[in-house]
């Protein structure tokens, strides 16, 4: 390494090397990939989500209907009048 040799002790080599490192793992194209990859997640979630919670709100809905029109008939009901 071109470096001064004040500071060669295996620590700053380490933190160096670990910087640089890092440096050129940013830089990389990968990396920025990788982030749009995360947002590419992010929004497919979304939408599974909201598709999920529409579903679950439609069902809902149709089962207490359901359910009110049998509570209707249950209450509606007499020894001679059934259902």
């Amino acid at each position: 390494m071109n470096r001064p040799s004040i500071f060669s002790h295996p620590a700053v080599d380490f933190l160096l090397t670990y910087l640089k490192a890092r440096v050129e793992r940013v830089r990389s194209a990968d990396d920025l990939s990788r982030g749009a990859s995360a947002v590419e997640w992010v929004i497919i979630s979304a939408v599974v989500v909201t598709v999920v919670g529409v579903v679950a709100v439609i069902i809902n809905g149709a089962l207490k209907g359901k359910a009110t029109d049998v509570g209707n008939c249950i209450s509606g009901t007499t020894d001679s009048k059934t259902c």
